[in-house]
């Protein structure tokens, strides 16, 4: 059987760079109540770029690192909630920006877990034989679904890609993922759809994330490091073992609090939502990309772990 690898990494984000200081003009907050209550300083915000675009600049760099032609992409996933259409998928638009032509492609809603939830199905693909290499890219444009008035949400989020290329290989790679859901706890956080008036009932949806930040900080405690230890002692890997976690970039009070819980030094955790506040589905790649760059990644062992919206959570061990 095969082993998925990463072969590339590669990430985009918006040019426009919006910091605490400038949402402090717009409405009633600060650097400081932003910045001690999140960790995050600055985030990026899609004025030009679509998600998709995005998306594809970010396909595009992960397949110059990992020295494969778009033509020869057997399979697209973009894991996203924040797509300019209902239909198409965010997939097929890349496959088009991209000249993907002999790609199967579709897109994954699992909020801010899509990423690893999309790491997980390519997984499968490849092991089977099915596919030889796929493209798992998590791009969101959430400042387009944000209520720009509710300041507890809206300074949270930016806008930005990554995508990795997983290639079927021998020895390093993909090593196990969990992944799950808590549907009936999904009122915690949600965007509905669009909807207009109809002849029949007068209900207008509004496409605005809501959120309670208690419910989803305390699930999220709880439940990442239940998959983490679920994960390591399914694959006889100590905590000693893995060199880095990296943990989707939502707060920096939860990557905190789960280090602590787990009794492992905080030092071992990538964190960099200082720089692009949460990215949703697009922040794990990101991070990831970011390590790559820095050659923090080769031979090294790393959990990758994602929580959101569905609730949805899980996790990947993976051998660099």
């Amino acid at each position: 059987m095969k082993i998925a690898k990463i072969s590339g990494i590669g990430h985009y984000v918006p040019e426009l760079k919006v910091s605490n200081n400038d949402l402090s003009k717009l409405m009633d907050t600060n650097d400081e109540w932003i910045y001690s209550r999140t960790g995050i300083r600055n985030r990026y915000i899609a004025v030009s770029e679509t998600s998709y675009e995005m998306a594809g600049f970010a396909a595009l760099r992960a397949l110059e690192k990992a020295g494969l032609d778009p033509i020869d992409v057997d399979l697209i996933i973009v894991a996203t909630f924040s797509g300019e259409y209902a239909t198409p998928s965010m997939a097929c638009l890349v496959q088009k920006a991209i000249g993907a032509v002999k790609a199967m492609s579709f897109d994954l809603n699992a909020a801010c877990s899509g990423f690893v939830y999309g790491i997980d199905v390519a997984d499968q693909f490849i092991k089977t034989g099915k596919y030889k290499n796929a493209l798992v890219i998590g791009s969101e444009k959430l400042s387009q679904i944000l209520d720009w008035e509710d300041r507890s949400t809206c300074v949270l989020f930016g806008d930005g890609a990554g995508a990795v290329v997983l290639e079927a290989g021998d020895d390093v790679g993909i090593i196990d993922s969990v992944n799950y859901a808590i549907g009936e706890a999904y009122e915690c956080l949600y965007a509905k759809n669009v909807g207009n008036k109809t002849p029949f009932y007068e209900e207008q949806n509004e496409h605005k994330l809501m959120m309670n930040g208690q419910d989803v900080f305390q699930f999220a405690c709880k439940k990442v490091p239940e998959i983490l230890y679920e994960v390591m002692e399914k694959n006889q890997v100590n905590q000693e073992d893995v060199d880095y976690f990296v943990l989707h970039q939502a707060n920096v009070r939860i990557v905190t609090k789960i280090a602590k819980r787990m009794k492992i030094s905080i030092d071992k955790f990538y964190v960099n939502m200082e720089a692009y506040g949460n990215t949703s589905a697009a922040s794990i790649p990101i991070a990831l990309s970011e390590m790559s760059e820095k050659n923090m990644l080769i031979g090294k062992k790393v959990l990758i772990a994602g929580f959101g919206a569905g609730l949805t959570y899980g996790c990947s061990l993976i051998q660099f």
